[in-house]
Formats: C-alpha cells, structure tokens, sequence
C-alpha cells in the first residue's frame, strides 16, 4: 500500500486515491512506463509535445491529416484540433480517451476537464486538448457524423508501449 505522503509528492494532492484508482482500472501494473513516468513528477508541469491534427481541409475533403498518429505512454501532449473546412466534423476516438488522463480541453475562452470522449469542430473552428497516455493500444478514429465516416473520415490512433 502507498503512503498518503506519496500522493502530494508526485503532484496529485488530495486526488491521488482518484487518479491512481483509474490507473489501476486501466490494468497498468506498477512497472508500466506510464506509472514510472507518474512517480517521477508532477504531469500537469511536465513539458509538452505539440500535435496537429486537421479535421477536413479547405476542399472540403472527408479525412483527417494526420490519419495516423502516435503517442507514448506517461508523456505529456498538446493536441491542436482545426476545421479549415466549411462542414462540421468531429473527433471521435472514445477507447483512445479512455486510455489518457485528460489534464484539459481548450476551445475559445472554454476549458473543459474531465472525461472527454468525442469533440465537436465546427467550420473554422480550432480546440487544443493536453492530456497524457496511460494504456498501450491501437484505437480508431473517426468523425461520426452521418456519412462522414463512410466517406473515409477515419484514422488510427497508437499507444506505444516500451
């Protein structure tokens, strides 16, 4: 059992039970590289990585540029979501958000925390969504509005594992 000082000690103060009960959900054992990564700091401090993904593009083309992204687990990321295109698209990657810890969602003067499984663009619209992965995994991407998906708005999105 882990010390009620270990909490605060890795940054997670009064929400650590929380945060390590999910973990331990997630089925990461304690010799994980996303666990090893936790027990050395604070994650909402740690430097981040910077990802751009278009949903669409000014041809209003069904796809996502990249359609294949890549993450490792226990690292920080800033995913920077934008609709050039003139249609509405979403990001649906639900498996994929249940395997990170979402620190926040921003979109105009909005933050958002919490569980976040799917998220709206609309027309020239941008988000930018900090999180860090937890599990190993391949998960699907897709924009699920009615014939978006079926017109190759799909991608795949990899939890690397060491």
């Amino acid at each position: 059992m882990v010390r009620e000082g270990f909490y605060t000690m890795v940054g997670f103060g009064r929400w650590g039970r929380v945060v390590w009960g999910c973990l331990l959900c997630l089925g990461l054992s304690w010799g994980s590289p996303a666990i090893a990564a936790i027990s050395s700091g604070d994650l909402s401090r740690q430097s981040v990585t910077e990802v751009t993904v278009s949903l669409g593009n000014s041809a209003n083309e069904f796809k996502f540029e990249p359609s294949s992204l890549e993450f490792v687990p226990g690292k920080r990321y800033l995913l920077r979501l934008t609709n050039p295109s003139q249609l509405k698209h979403y990001f649906t990657a639900k498996d994929f958000a249940d395997a990170i810890w979402s620190q926040k969602v921003e979109a105009g003067k909005v933050e958002i925390k919490g569980a976040i499984h799917e998220l709206e663009l609309k027309p020239g619209a941008s988000a930018e969504w900090v999180f860090v992965p937890m599990k190993s995994g391949k998960y699907s991407l897709r924009c699920s509005i009615p014939g978006h998906t079926e017109a190759g708005m799909i991608g795949e999105i990899v939890i690397a594992g060491k």
